[in-house]
């Protein structure tokens, strides 16, 4: 249900086909999110309402902002390094998975600044085999494989203390927490923290809140759910979209929740005009965490 508190506006009239991976840069108070299939980064200073879109070349899962002004993108084939200045993007780390029909999908940097980020496939069959999982970029131009027999990888986030790290499986309709160690950056322990096929979605992106409740867009009912550490949704919020997909904490005071949709992606399409828009959740009464940059 929505509190009369709440308020969900539409932010400017960007219309993704996937939108994904919103990112709050409080270096900046900017926030970027992109457009998966349409193969773009755009980014908004909400207080002046400048809006700007950079090209990429293939489908984006996710990127991670660097400290060198960069990012480090998700792309089909691996991880790429974009210069937001001169536009070039250049491989960082390639998976060499050689399956068309498999991409990196949704990524995101643990509190010490390595950037995670996971597979998924774009068509499979019940029957056919998982290709990829999550992998963790290292500093020498190589992705270690952390977790396999992943089928559609989305919403990675962390406690606030960085030593738990929450991994959704959208295709198996779970999300799992781990132990996660920061001195290595290797999740152990993996256990189920909630199963929604009792609520017939599937989870999507992901943020965890100052408090340490995790925040999911729950992309087959439309609606956002707020979970407790313990796995217990306690808050769902009806939204204006049938396929909202992601969401992060932004704004100065980290306490609006931006969330990005979809209007047609391979898999899903929703009609309604706002489709595809980006959205700004107020009045919630939390707090996020400001997400950290690439250390690479």
């Amino acid at each position: 249900m929505t509190s009369n508190a709440i308020r969900i506006t539409r932010i400017g009239t960007t219309k993704d086909r996937l939108g994904e991976g919103p990112i709050w840069d409080a270096e900046t108070q900017r926030l970027f999110w992109i457009d998966s299939l349409g193969g773009a980064i755009r980014r908004l200073d909400p207080v002046t309402g400048d809006q700007r879109d950079f090209a990429v070349p293939s489908p984006i899962g996710s990127m991670s902002l660097c400290h060198d002004g960069g990012a480090m993108l998700s792309l089909q084939d691996g991880f790429h390094r974009y210069d937001f200045v001169t536009g070039v993007t250049a491989p960082f780390a390639l998976l060499g998975l050689h399956n068309t029909n498999v991409r990196l999908n949704d990524g995101k940097t643990d509190r010490q600044g390595r950037f995670l980020a996971g597979t998924m496939h774009l068509h499979r069959a019940e029957n056919e085999a998982v290709i990829g999982g999550l992998f963790r970029l290292e500093p020498n131009g190589s992705a270690t494989l952390l977790v396999d027999d992943i089928a559609t990888s989305n919403g990675p986030c962390f406690s606030p203390d960085g030593r738990t790290f929450y991994f959704a499986d959208s295709t198996r309709q779970t999300i799992w927490a781990f132990d996660y160690d920061t001195d290595t950056g290797t999740p152990r322990n993996k256990r189920v923290f909630a199963d929604l096929s009792a609520l017939g979605t599937a989870p999507d992106g992901a943020t965890v809140d100052a408090e340490g409740y995790l925040w999911s867009a729950l992309i087959r009912t439309g609606t956002i759910a707020r979970f407790d550490p313990a796995g217990r949704i306690v808050t769902r919020i009806d939204f204006p979209v049938r396929y909202p997909t992601s969401v992060a904490f932004g704004g100065a005071d980290l306490d609006v929740l931006y969330v990005t949709s979809i209007s047609k992606s391979v898999r899903f399409e929703d009609t309604v005009p706002d489709a595809g828009g980006l959205f700004a959740i107020e009045g919630l009464g939390i707090k996020g965490l400001a997400e950290p940059r690439c250390a690479l």
